[in-house]
Parts: structure tokens; C-alpha cells; sequence
């Protein structure tokens, strides 16, 4: 990451603290759900039912290090099978759309996420990890959809 990016980072981190990262649920579910920047949808899943039929709710703002965690959390985590990706995008930098073009794609020789149009897509896990997320986790792109009732029913259904 740059150090423009960097700085960027972790001054908004300061004028805009957002504390909410991530909810644990039942952890024998193989479902995960990433609100994106849904905030407001993030913290319904959180006070709902519905967390005790999901491993994980939490939510993805950045290409780089989000997407990071994500691909170590799969790999610590070998129950989670399918994660749901929801919510709005991130304005700027399309953490989704570089989430599905890594597991499409895969990353580059400098570990560039391939195809993707995020403005800082380099991630520091390792190619066995992404991998591994790739070969043994399904995305299901939900992505721009903020209706609590639509994105439970498809909890349902996987």
C-alpha cells in the first residue's frame, strides 16, 4: 500500500471510527454474511435471530486489508463454506467487485488482485491461502441488496 494510502487510512479511522467489524454467530454454521459498507444492515443481523444460523456477520471496506482478513478468517475457519456478499459498495473503492474478481481471478506475481478496479488491490496473504478460499468457499453476490428479508431468505436456502 502506498503511503498516501496509508495516511488516508488511518486519518479516517480517526475523523470517522466505525467500531463495528464483525459479530460472531453459531460457529458450527458454514455461513458467513459481508454487509460491505451497510452499516445500518450489519447491526441487524447482529440484534436478529438469524445470528444463530450464521457463523459470522461483518462487514468490508477496503481491497486490500479487508479482503486480508476475509481470506484468513476462511482459512482458520474450514466450516464456513459460503459467504454472502451484501450491501452497498464502498464508494471508491469496490471492496466487492475485487472480492469476486480475486476468487475469480486470483492475484498477480505482485499479489495485484486480477481484474480488479479498486484503486490499492494488493493483498499480503499468501497465493496457498487465497487458494484455498478460492477452491472451498462459494460467493454469493448479493451485492447492492440492503433488504434484511431478501438476504435472510437466501440464508435459508443455502
Amino acid at each position: 500500500m502506498n503511503a498516501i494510502g496509508e495516511a488516508v487510512g488511518e486519518l479516517c479511522k480517526i475523523l470517522l471510527p466505525i467500531p463495528e467489524e464483525s459479530y460472531v454467530g453459531n460457529p458450527d454454521s458454514s455461513i458467513a454474511i459481508c454487509t460491505l459498507s451497510s452499516i445500518n444492515l450489519l447491526k441487524k443481523f447482529a440484534n436478529s435471530e438469524i445470528l444463530n444460523e450464521i457463523s459470522l456477520a461483518g462487514r468490508l471496506f477496503s481491497e486490500n486489508k479487508g479482503i486480508d482478513s476475509i481470506i484468513q478468517h476462511v482459512n482458520e475457519n474450514h466450516k464456513i463454506t459460503a459467504i454472502i456478499v451484501c450491501g452497498k459498495e464502498v464508494w471508491g473503492h469496490k471492496a466487492g467487485h475485487a472480492l469476486f474478481q480475486l476468487y475469480k481471478n486470483g492475484v498477480d506475481e505482485n499479489n495485484r488482485i486480477i481484474g480488479s478496479i479498486s484503486p490499492d488491490p494488493y493483498l499480503s496473504t499468501s497465493k496457498s491461502q487465497i487458494s484455498y478460499f478460492q477452491k472451498n468457499v462459494t460467493l454469493v453476490n448479493l451485492i447492492n441488496e440492503t433488504n434484511f428479508e431478501k438476504i435472510s431468505k437466501k440464508i435459508k436456502i443455502l
